[in-house]
């Protein structure tokens, strides 16, 4: 009894992730029928697509170059590093 139920679990989440598979498809993205993009930025005569839209600017996502440390160093001594008072 107890074998059976796990095996229905898995067949129906196996049925699941396979119907859930096709929902991340990717197609042009067109406005919906009787709207429109957003307006061009005020005081701009350039006026983005969707998918420029969609795009993160590089101040939200920056890609990091250089780590500033690439193994494990001691700590230098700070003498700013006081323990709290009383």
């Amino acid at each position: 009894m107890m074998q059976a139920s796990k095996t229905a679990t898995l067949v129906i989440l196996g049925m699941s992730m396979l119907a859930l598979s096709g929902c991340g498809n990717r197609r042009v993205l067109k406005p919906l029928a009787g709207h429109t993009l957003p307006r061009e930025p005020y005081g701009s005569s350039y006026k983005p697509n969707a998918d420029q839209l969609l795009k993160p600017p590089v101040e939200a996502k920056p890609e990091r170059t250089v780590d500033a440390r690439v193994r494990s160093e001691e700590r230098a001594d700070d003498p700013f590093d006081l323990p709290p008072e009383n």
